[in-house]
Order: C-alpha cells, then sequence, then structure tokens
C-alpha cells in the first residue's frame, strides 16, 4: 500500500483537528476556529443538512433535555444559539414550573421558575449549532471519513491517520486534536499504540432499556407542561419511567424505560400498558386519546461509563477527549449533552488563558474537562447502581450515609422552595454537588417539608381538558375539511 498523504504543516499555520461531527465536535471546532487557522472536523457520517436523523445517533429517537446549566454553556460558546432553537420550534420552559414531575419522594410542586430546559428533537437542536458551525470561516469538514488513528508518540500527539470515501489515506498534521467521537470513540486503543499509558475505566450498567414513539399533541397543549415520572431505586424492583416532552411542531415525544427485569419492547400494543404500569399512570392516561406518529423505537446504549484521562501521569501534548467520548451516562438523567458543552467551555477558557499550542495546555483541559465529568457521574451512579441486577463497584459507607441524606433532602423539595432551588440547581449542572451541603441547606433538610405532599400530579383542570378529550372533538378530520 502506497503511504497516505499527508498535508502540508507549516509552523506559521495553526492547525486543530476535531473527531467526531456531534454536538460536543461542532462546539469544539466553534471554539478552535477562533484560535486555529484551520480546523478540519472528521466524521464517519455523512452530515444532514436539516433537522434530521443521523446515522451513528440511534439515541437522538430517544427524550432529549438541555438543562440551564448546559444551554447557558452552549450560548455562551455560540451566542445567539438559544433564539436559533426558539425560532426553529424548540420551547424555553421554566423549571419547575413547566414541569410535572414524580421523584422517588414525591410530586414537585410548581414554583415559580428556578432553572429552566430547552425542549425539542435532538435532531433540531444538533442541526441549529451544526448549520452555524459549519458555515464559519476555516472550519472544514470531511464526513464519510474513518479515523484510523493518532499520529505522534508518548510524549505528543501530531495529528490524525483517516481513511476518505474513495479508500485512500490521509495525514492530517495538527497541533491540537479533540476527540469528540462520542460513546464509541477508540482513544485508549490510539493512545496505547503510541506508548501513552492505559486509562482506568469504570462502568455501572442497570441494565436498562428505552422504547419511545412520537404522538401528535391534542390542540392547545402548545405549553404543555414536560411530565415525568421516575423510579424509586430503595424499591426491590426494575427501576421503569415514562416521560412526555413536547417538541417542535406540536407533538409529543414519549419515552418509556426500565431496567434488568422491567424492560419495555418495541411493541406499539404494549406502549401504552408500560405507561401504565409505572409508580403513576399519568402519562398512559395522557397519551390514551392522542395519535400514534412512529412506530416504537428501542435502544439499551444506556451503560454508565468514565474514562479517567485526568489520572493518567503522563498525558501527551496535543490530545484532548471531551464529551461521551470521557464518560456517558444514564440517558433518563439528561446530563449528557449538558456536561459536553461543559467540557468546551473550559476547553476555551483556557485557549483565552493559553495558547493552542502552549506546553502542558491539553493536560489542564483534560483535568478541567473532568469536573462536570465527575457531578454528573456522581448523579448517574449513585442512584442506578442500586437496581436489581446493576453491574458496576458498590458505593461504600460514605457513599451510604450521603444517599441517606439525599432522600430525605428530595423529600424535603417537594415541599420546601430552598431545598427545591438547590436541587434544580444542581440537577440542572447549574451549581455544584456541594451546594447541597451549604448550612443552610442541611438546617432546611433537617426540618423537612413546610408543605404535605402532593396527592397527585398538580397538572391543571384545563391541561388535564384539552389532554383528555376525543380527537374527533378538538381537530377536523382532513376528510371534512
Amino acid at each position: 500500500m502506497s503511504d497516505p498523504v499527508r498535508t502540508r504543516r507549516s509552523t506559521a499555520v495553526r492547525r486543530a483537528v476535531v473527531i467526531g461531527g456531534g454536538l460536543a465536535g461542532m462546539l469544539a471546532a466553534a471554539v478552535l476556529a477562533e484560535y486555529a487557522d484551520e480546523v478540519t472536523l472528521v466524521d464517519r457520517d455523512a452530515l444532514p443538512s436539516g433537522p434530521q436523523a443521523r446515522k451513528s445517533l440511534p439515541q437522538a429517537h430517544h427524550a432529549h433535555l438541555l438543562w440551564s446549566g448546559g444551554a447557558r454553556a452552549m450560548e455562551a460558546l455560540l451566542p445567539g444559539v438559544t433564539e436559533r432553537w426558539l425560532a426553529a420550534g424548540a420551547r424555553r420552559i421554566p423549571l419547575p414550573t413547566g414541569l410535572v414531575s414524580m421523584s422517588a419522594q414525591g410530586w414537585f410542586r410548581r414554583w415559580p421558575q428556578m432553572q429552566f430546559l430547552i425542549a425539542c428533537s435532538r435532531d433540531l437542536l444538533d442541526w441549529v449549532v451544526r448549520d452555524e458551525v459549519v458555515a464559519r470561516p476555516g472550519v472544514t469538514v470531511l464526513a464519510g471519513t474513518e479515523l484510523l488513528g493518532l499520529e505522534g508518540d508518548a510524549g505528543r500527539v501530531t495529528g490524525v491517520r483517516v481513511r476518505r470515501q474513495d479508500g485512500s489515506e490521509l495525514v492530517l498534521d495538527a497541533d491540537l486534536v479533540v476527540d469528540a467521537s462520542g460513546r464509541g470513540s477508540r482513544a485508549p486503543d490510539w493512545l496505547r499504540s503510541l506508548g501513552v499509558a492505559s486509562v482506568h475505566e469504570e462502568k455501572v450498567d442497570s441494565g436498562l432499556a428505552y422504547a419511545s414513539r412520537i404522538f401528535r399533541a391534542p390542540e392547545g397543549t402548545e405549553e404543555y407542561p414536560v411530565v415525568n415520572v421516575q423510579a424509586d431505586a430503595r424499591e426491590q424492583r426494575p427501576g421503569q419511567t415514562a416521560t412526555i416532552v413536547p417538541i417542535e411542531g406540536r407533538r409529543w415525544l414519549v419515552t418509556l424505560s426500565g431496567t434488568r427485569g422491567g424492560q419495555p419492547t418495541n411493541s406499539a400494543a404494549e406502549f401504552e400498558n408500560f405507561a401504565r404500569g409505572v409508580r403513576h399512570p399519568v402519562v398512559a392516561e395522557l397519551i390514551s386519546n392522542a395519535e400514534p406518529l412512529t412506530d416504537v423505537v428501542v435502544s439499551r446504549s444506556t451503560v454508565n461509563r468514565r474514562r479517567f484521562y485526568e489520572k493518567i501521569a503522563d498525558w501527551p501534548e496535543g490530545f484532548v477527549a471531551i464529551g461521551d467520548a470521557v464518560a456517558t451516562y444514564n440517558p433518563v438523567y439528561g446530563h449528557g449533552m449538558s456536561v459536553a458543552a461543559q467540557g468546551v467551555l473550559t476547553l476555551r477558557k483556557e485557549l483565552q488563558a493559553h495558547s493552542l499550542t502552549a506546553p502542558g495546555l491539553a493536560r489542564r483541559v483534560q483535568r478541567a474537562v473532568a469536573g462536570p465529568v465527575g457531578t454528573a457521574w456522581d448523579l448517574a451512579t449513585g442512584q442506578d447502581i442500586l437496581y436489581p441486577g446493576a453491574v458496576g463497584k458498590e458505593p461504600g459507607a460514605s457513599t451510604t450515609v450521603l444517599r441517606r441524606y439525599v432522600d430525605r433532602l428530595m423529600l424535603t423539595a417537594t415541599g420546601r422552595p430552598l431545598v427545591t432551588r438547590a436541587l434544580f440547581d444542581v440537577m440542572t449542572l447549574s451549581a455544584p454537588i456541594t451546594s447541597l451541603l451549604k448550612p443552610e441547606i442541611v438546617l432546611a433538610v433537617l426540618r423537612g417539608p413546610k408543605l404535605p405532599q402532593l396527592p397527585g400530579p398538580p397538572l391543571t383542570n384545563e391541561e388535564l381538558r384539552v389532554a383528555k378529550e376525543p380527537r374527533s372533538t378538538l381537530e377536523t378530520d382532513p376528510a371534512d375539511a
């Protein structure tokens, strides 16, 4: 085989390569375009030109919540992106005002806004970001291109080797390579082939499976809340959930989930029955009169997995991993996109303080990325390891004590707004988990909730009416129009 073509390297030209054209990769490319003359984004897929599904993103079929912590990070990286999402059909939903959620400890009250989320399909969310980033000067996309490995040695990564659609190979020289290739990242193998030490990896697998279906939302539900029934990991039964997320086009994206021994299937006939069997049947009741628009799609790519790159002593110059390439989480917590955005924000902060070629840049970024990763990891795995049949590292005594405190905190949050705010600050990745241990929060948790628990979902009479009206009285049959 002939030697691969090599891009010309010039010390005067600053180059960066991003592996992966998903959300994390696009955000990274946007940042690097400010500090590099040339940014090449490599992806094995043909990237859609509109809000359509990507082949290598099967989780896009399921509910995605962009929490306010992630939305603020993306807005900082791409000013104006929030307005573009909203203009394309997304909604900015205040929390907990626009949330009807049954936690493990009871129903949350719909207090005035404390945080928010962006609700839309994953395809629309990604497309708005992608459309803006690929138009930036200096950004080149190599779609349909396979990443073969890294160039360089254990001390410095100097580029990547790729295979194009025609079978030819190409070496792209780079001052910085960012791996945003997602949960399928082969970075541990790439780095090992250069002589870099093996990375420590942990997994927690609850055996979760997802089943999702899109419905036509009833007329009059344009401002409908997110509706969610969570599992209770303390019960000795599989953890099952049901969620309605309003998305663009007056549609409801309904996602069901169940851990090992209680997983949903792709049966359309069983979809509503499964939703009726979770801890409260509200989701089943709301969709019983809704028109299904799609088949049921199932996914089992839900393992929590973390690679502790920040602990490798001799981390090479010129290489950074972000997003799902570092850690993946049970999607039920909705943290993946927000953590990726906050990781890219740390990349920009380091580039602002130093330069693309500054010694130690990659190590500093990798250690900073571990901050938001750690918060999301603790939140996800602390619950998932409790489910029957879960596989992973058992929690220590200190974790058990903390969990009891969190249980009490969750109960208090159902009836004391000070604690509700603290909980939503952490849940939306807007504050570190340590903020739950502030003296005023601990005192409030010890006192417990001020108000009694709600007896059922806090839907308004109008919200119940429009959801439960038969379709025939709300919508005109096209044949009669």
